[in-house]
Protein backbone atom coordinates (compact mmCIF):
# COMPACT_ATOMS: atom_id res chain seq x y z
CA UNK A 1 0.00 0.00 0.00
CA UNK A 2 2.76 2.42 0.95
CA UNK A 3 4.72 1.71 -2.22
CA UNK A 4 1.63 2.17 -4.40
CA UNK A 5 0.68 5.41 -2.64
CA UNK A 6 4.16 6.93 -2.92
CA UNK A 7 4.33 6.00 -6.59
CA UNK A 8 1.20 8.12 -7.11
CA UNK A 9 2.50 11.07 -5.13
CA UNK A 10 0.14 10.49 -2.21
CA UNK A 11 1.23 11.43 1.33
CA UNK A 12 1.90 8.49 3.66
CA UNK A 13 2.00 8.50 7.46
CA UNK A 14 3.27 5.55 9.50
CA UNK A 15 2.44 6.45 13.13
CA UNK A 16 3.78 4.17 15.84
CA UNK A 17 1.04 5.35 18.21
CA UNK A 18 -2.47 6.21 17.10
CA UNK A 19 -3.69 8.60 19.79
CA UNK A 20 -1.06 11.27 18.95
CA UNK A 21 -1.89 10.67 15.27
CA UNK A 22 -5.40 12.09 15.88
CA UNK A 23 -4.17 15.68 15.47
CA UNK A 24 -2.58 14.89 12.11
CA UNK A 25 -5.69 13.08 10.95
CA UNK A 26 -7.95 15.93 12.08
CA UNK A 27 -5.93 18.37 9.99
CA UNK A 28 -6.65 16.29 6.89
CA UNK A 29 -10.41 16.66 7.38
CA UNK A 30 -11.22 13.12 6.20
CA UNK A 31 -14.72 12.02 5.20
CA UNK A 32 -14.00 8.36 6.04
CA UNK A 33 -11.18 5.91 6.53
CA UNK A 34 -10.63 2.20 5.95
CA UNK A 35 -8.86 -0.29 8.20
CA UNK A 36 -7.61 -3.66 6.95
CA UNK A 37 -5.36 -6.27 8.60
CA UNK A 38 -4.71 -4.05 11.61
CA UNK A 39 -4.21 -6.06 14.77
CA UNK A 40 -5.06 -3.44 17.38
CA UNK A 41 -8.12 -1.57 18.59
CA UNK A 42 -8.44 1.82 16.88
CA UNK A 43 -8.82 4.48 19.61
CA UNK A 44 -12.13 6.25 20.01
CA UNK A 45 -10.27 9.55 19.48
CA UNK A 46 -9.70 8.55 15.84
CA UNK A 47 -13.13 7.05 15.26
CA UNK A 48 -14.69 10.31 16.42
CA UNK A 49 -12.95 12.25 13.65
CA UNK A 50 -14.89 10.74 10.76
CA UNK A 51 -18.55 10.06 10.02
CA UNK A 52 -17.62 6.55 8.88
CA UNK A 53 -14.69 4.27 9.70
CA UNK A 54 -14.78 1.08 7.62
CA UNK A 55 -13.13 -2.20 8.57
CA UNK A 56 -12.53 -5.16 6.24
CA UNK A 57 -12.94 -8.38 8.24
CA UNK A 58 -12.41 -11.82 6.65
CA UNK A 59 -15.27 -13.76 8.21
CA UNK A 60 -19.04 -13.86 8.28
CA UNK A 61 -19.47 -11.65 11.32
CA UNK A 62 -20.56 -12.05 14.05
CA UNK A 63 -18.68 -15.36 13.67
CA UNK A 64 -14.90 -15.35 14.09
CA UNK A 65 -14.30 -11.95 15.60
CA UNK A 66 -10.73 -11.15 16.54
CA UNK A 67 -7.19 -11.56 15.26
CA UNK A 68 -7.14 -14.93 13.44
CA UNK A 69 -10.46 -15.51 11.65
CA UNK A 70 -8.97 -17.14 8.56
CA UNK A 71 -6.82 -19.65 10.43
CA UNK A 72 -9.61 -20.44 12.88
CA UNK A 73 -12.24 -21.11 10.21
CA UNK A 74 -9.91 -23.53 8.39
CA UNK A 75 -8.84 -25.21 11.64
CA UNK A 76 -12.50 -25.76 12.54
CA UNK A 77 -13.18 -27.50 9.23
CA UNK A 78 -15.61 -24.87 7.97
CA UNK A 79 -16.76 -25.30 4.38
CA UNK A 80 -17.88 -21.68 4.04
CA UNK A 81 -16.53 -18.33 5.15
CA UNK A 82 -16.77 -14.82 3.79
CA UNK A 83 -16.04 -11.13 4.07
CA UNK A 84 -17.77 -8.48 6.13
CA UNK A 85 -17.39 -4.74 5.81
CA UNK A 86 -18.35 -3.11 9.09
CA UNK A 87 -18.68 0.39 10.46
CA UNK A 88 -16.13 0.43 13.25
CA UNK A 89 -17.13 1.07 16.84
CA UNK A 90 -15.32 0.82 20.17
CA UNK A 91 -15.58 -2.99 20.33
CA UNK A 92 -13.57 -5.77 18.74
CA UNK A 93 -15.26 -6.39 15.37
CA UNK A 94 -18.71 -5.55 16.78
CA UNK A 95 -19.76 -2.69 14.49
CA UNK A 96 -22.76 -2.58 12.18
CA UNK A 97 -22.56 -4.66 9.02
CA UNK A 98 -22.40 -2.60 5.82
CA UNK A 99 -21.72 -5.33 3.26
CA UNK A 100 -21.30 -9.07 3.60
CA UNK A 101 -20.37 -11.74 1.07
CA UNK A 102 -20.21 -15.51 1.47
CA UNK A 103 -17.67 -17.76 -0.22
CA UNK A 104 -16.95 -21.52 -0.19
CA UNK A 105 -13.84 -22.63 1.67
CA UNK A 106 -12.09 -25.30 -0.38
CA UNK A 107 -11.31 -28.65 1.29
CA UNK A 108 -7.59 -28.26 0.50
CA UNK A 109 -7.37 -24.46 0.71
CA UNK A 110 -4.58 -23.22 2.97
CA UNK A 111 -4.47 -20.11 5.10
CA UNK A 112 -2.14 -18.43 2.61
CA UNK A 113 -4.37 -19.20 -0.36
CA UNK A 114 -7.52 -18.04 1.43
CA UNK A 115 -5.79 -14.89 2.66
CA UNK A 116 -4.70 -13.88 -0.83
CA UNK A 117 -8.08 -14.66 -2.36
CA UNK A 118 -10.06 -12.70 0.22
CA UNK A 119 -7.61 -9.79 0.22
CA UNK A 120 -8.39 -9.05 -3.41
CA UNK A 121 -12.13 -9.35 -2.92
CA UNK A 122 -12.04 -7.46 0.38
CA UNK A 123 -10.40 -4.48 -1.28
CA UNK A 124 -13.15 -4.39 -3.91
CA UNK A 125 -15.87 -4.57 -1.25
CA UNK A 126 -14.27 -1.73 0.70
CA UNK A 127 -14.31 0.46 -2.41
CA UNK A 128 -17.93 -0.52 -3.03
CA UNK A 129 -18.86 0.44 0.55
CA UNK A 130 -17.26 3.87 0.15
CA UNK A 131 -19.00 4.42 -3.19
CA UNK A 132 -22.37 3.53 -1.66
CA UNK A 133 -21.66 5.81 1.28
CA UNK A 134 -20.86 8.65 -1.09
CA UNK A 135 -24.10 8.25 -3.06
CA UNK A 136 -26.28 7.64 0.00
CA UNK A 137 -27.22 4.01 -0.70
CA UNK A 138 -25.14 2.33 2.02
CA UNK A 139 -27.29 0.45 4.54
CA UNK A 140 -26.36 -0.58 8.07
CA UNK A 141 -27.51 -3.68 9.96
CA UNK A 142 -26.62 -4.58 13.51
CA UNK A 143 -24.69 -7.81 14.00
CA UNK A 144 -27.56 -9.05 16.17
CA UNK A 145 -29.85 -8.70 13.17
CA UNK A 146 -27.38 -10.52 10.92
CA UNK A 147 -27.01 -13.30 13.49
CA UNK A 148 -30.77 -13.85 13.49
CA UNK A 149 -30.82 -14.01 9.69
CA UNK A 150 -27.98 -16.55 9.65
CA UNK A 151 -29.45 -18.58 12.51
CA UNK A 152 -26.38 -18.01 14.70
CA UNK A 153 -26.78 -18.15 18.47
CA UNK A 154 -24.79 -16.43 21.21
CA UNK A 155 -22.99 -19.65 22.16
CA UNK A 156 -21.67 -20.18 18.62
CA UNK A 157 -20.57 -16.55 18.40
CA UNK A 158 -18.65 -16.82 21.67
CA UNK A 159 -17.09 -20.18 20.73
CA UNK A 160 -15.80 -18.82 17.42
CA UNK A 161 -14.07 -15.75 18.90
CA UNK A 162 -10.38 -15.75 17.92
CA UNK A 163 -7.11 -14.55 19.42
CA UNK A 164 -3.49 -14.26 18.24
CA UNK A 165 -1.76 -17.59 17.75
CA UNK A 166 0.34 -18.91 20.62
CA UNK A 167 3.04 -21.59 20.57
CA UNK A 168 0.66 -24.30 21.78
CA UNK A 169 -1.71 -23.54 18.90
CA UNK A 170 0.90 -24.85 16.47
CA UNK A 171 1.27 -28.24 18.12
CA UNK A 172 -0.24 -31.30 16.44
CA UNK A 173 -2.30 -33.32 18.92
CA UNK A 174 -2.13 -36.90 17.70
CA UNK A 175 -5.22 -37.82 19.73
CA UNK A 176 -7.33 -35.71 17.36
CA UNK A 177 -9.01 -37.28 14.31
CA UNK A 178 -6.91 -37.24 11.13
CA UNK A 179 -9.19 -34.77 9.35
CA UNK A 180 -8.88 -32.28 12.22
CA UNK A 181 -5.09 -32.59 12.13
CA UNK A 182 -5.06 -32.01 8.36
CA UNK A 183 -7.26 -28.94 8.89
CA UNK A 184 -4.78 -27.59 11.46
CA UNK A 185 -1.92 -28.04 9.00
CA UNK A 186 -3.87 -26.12 6.32
CA UNK A 187 -4.71 -23.39 8.81
CA UNK A 188 -1.03 -22.76 9.56
CA UNK A 189 0.42 -23.03 6.05
CA UNK A 190 2.56 -21.47 4.69
CA UNK A 191 3.32 -19.72 8.00
CA UNK A 192 3.84 -20.22 10.91
CA UNK A 193 3.41 -23.99 10.19
CA UNK A 194 2.17 -26.82 12.40
CA UNK A 195 4.66 -28.63 14.63
CA UNK A 196 4.46 -32.43 14.84
CA UNK A 197 6.39 -34.36 17.48
CA UNK A 198 7.40 -37.79 16.14
CA UNK A 199 9.91 -40.10 17.83
CA UNK A 200 11.52 -37.24 19.73
CA UNK A 201 11.87 -35.06 16.62
CA UNK A 202 9.80 -31.94 15.91
CA UNK A 203 8.81 -31.56 12.28
CA UNK A 204 7.30 -28.49 10.69
CA UNK A 205 4.44 -29.72 8.51
CA UNK A 206 3.79 -27.89 5.24
CA UNK A 207 1.07 -30.17 3.86
CA UNK A 208 -0.91 -33.17 5.08
CA UNK A 209 -4.13 -35.04 4.42
CA UNK A 210 -6.19 -37.71 6.18
CA UNK A 211 -5.18 -41.26 5.39
CA UNK A 212 -7.20 -43.44 3.02
CA UNK A 213 -8.18 -47.10 3.27
CA UNK A 214 -5.11 -49.26 2.76
CA UNK A 215 -2.65 -46.55 3.88
CA UNK A 216 -1.29 -47.99 7.10
CA UNK A 217 0.88 -46.30 9.71
CA UNK A 218 4.59 -46.38 8.89
CA UNK A 219 4.00 -46.73 5.15
CA UNK A 220 4.70 -44.27 2.36
CA UNK A 221 2.05 -43.33 -0.19
CA UNK A 222 1.81 -42.94 -3.95
CA UNK A 223 1.67 -39.15 -3.62
CA UNK A 224 4.94 -39.02 -1.69
CA UNK A 225 3.55 -38.95 1.82
CA UNK A 226 4.37 -40.78 5.03
CA UNK A 227 1.55 -42.15 7.19
CA UNK A 228 1.57 -41.43 10.92
CA UNK A 229 -1.44 -41.97 13.18
CA UNK A 230 -3.76 -42.04 10.18
CA UNK A 231 -2.40 -38.75 8.80
CA UNK A 232 -0.41 -38.58 5.56
CA UNK A 233 2.45 -36.11 5.97
CA UNK A 234 2.95 -34.87 2.42
CA UNK A 235 5.65 -32.26 2.94
CA UNK A 236 7.71 -31.55 6.04
CA UNK A 237 10.72 -29.65 7.30
CA UNK A 238 12.86 -31.75 9.68
CA UNK A 239 15.13 -29.92 12.18
CA UNK A 240 18.07 -28.18 10.49
CA UNK A 241 17.11 -29.51 7.06
CA UNK A 242 15.35 -28.28 3.95
CA UNK A 243 11.73 -29.04 3.06
CA UNK A 244 11.16 -32.52 1.68
CA UNK A 245 8.38 -34.97 0.96
CA UNK A 246 7.07 -37.10 3.78
CA UNK A 247 8.32 -40.19 1.97
CA UNK A 248 11.85 -38.74 1.71
CA UNK A 249 11.80 -37.89 5.41
CA UNK A 250 10.59 -41.39 6.32
CA UNK A 251 13.36 -42.89 4.18
CA UNK A 252 16.02 -40.73 5.82
CA UNK A 253 14.84 -41.79 9.27
CA UNK A 254 14.87 -45.46 8.29
CA UNK A 255 18.48 -45.20 7.12
CA UNK A 256 19.81 -43.11 10.01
Amino acid sequence: MKTAALARGLPVSTPSRLVPFADELRALGPDAFVVASYGRIVPAALLALVPLAVNVHPSLLPLYRGATPLQSAIRDGRTETGLTIIAMDAGMDTGDVLLQERTPLGPDETYGELHDRLAVRGAALAVEALARYADGTLERRSQAEVARELGIGAAEIAASATRPLAKDDLRVDWTQPPDRIADLVRALAPQPLARAQIDGETLKVLAARPGRPGESDGATTADGGAVHHGVVLLRVIPPNRAAMSGAAWRGSVAHS
